[in-house]
């Protein structure tokens, strides 16, 4: 009798398991596939090439990050608002590891009123030798965090690629700095708009070129950031939006 009794608890147990499987078999791949494809720091991937730039996926954080010009963004100053939460957590956080090389200058510049972080305000700095893996930082302003939209990022990766154009880098990298922020935002949407708003800003100052009134544009990467959680999605928006440009 205790041997029909384990039996049958051990073939409920594997019909239980059985139908948990395949009932929820897509969440439980997705989980899994999450996991598998978490991408380790330092991985790079080339998305895809736009008008001879190269697009690039970097898990990076953008005071590591090697480039001629290295962008990042930060929403209206309030109190605190880069180390305390929703923020992440100061070692996941790229905004607070650029504060800190910089030894507190751009907690000090918002605090005080000097950068507000109105959307699309810009500020450019020269790093001191060595604290920066860039050669330049400019911060670009995304408003209020409350009424923030994914939309707003075609005009952020267009201001990010004139400025890079009028200084004549090789190699710009962008951190958009929005999930440092704590701001739950479509990550593949924020990433592809970026490139979108990015190659129509590089597409007229290359008409320019041809019309002689521009000088011969230098660009040659663009370096997409992202955190290991976040790099694979980003990069689905990042595909998209290359096949788009270069469908056009």
């Amino acid at each position: 009798m205790q041997n029909s009794i384990s039996k049958y608890f051990n073939w409920s147990k594997a019909v239980f398991a059985a139908l948990i499987l395949t009932s929820s078999g897509i969440q439980f791949v997705s989980a899994q596939t999450l996991t598998e494809t978490k991408a380790a720091v330092g991985a790079t991937t080339t998305w895809g090439k736009v008008d001879g730039v190269s697009v690039v996926g970097l898990v990076q954080g953008p005071s590591a990050a090697v480039a001629d010009l290295q962008i990042a963004c930060v929403f209206e100053y309030t109190e605190g608002d880069i180390f305390n939460p929703p923020a992440l957590p100061a070692e996941l956080n790229g905004m607070v590891h650029l504060d800190e090389a910089l030894k507190g200058i751009i907690t000090e510049v918002r605090k005080k009123g000097q950068f507000k972080g109105y959307a699309l305000e810009t500020l450019l700095i020269t790093p001191p030798k060595g604290s920066l893996a860039s050669k330049k930082l400019l911060l670009i302003g995304l408003g209020d965090r409350n009424s923030f939209d994914a939309g707003l990022m075609k005009k952020v990766g267009s201001v990010a690629m004139r400025e890079a154009l009028r200084l004549n880098v090789k190699t710009v990298s962008f951190a958009s700095d929005i999930k440092d922020a704590g701001i739950d935002s479509p990550t593949a949407l924020v990433a592809g708009n970026v490139v979108l708003g990015a190659f129509d800003a590089y597409r007229t100052q290359s008409y320019l070129n041809t019309q002689h009134l521009s000088e011969k544009l230098e660009l040659q990467k663009l370096i997409l950031l992202a955190g290991p959680s976040f790099f694979n999605v980003a990069g689905e928006g990042i595909k998209e939006a290359v096949s788009k440009l270069n469908a056009q």
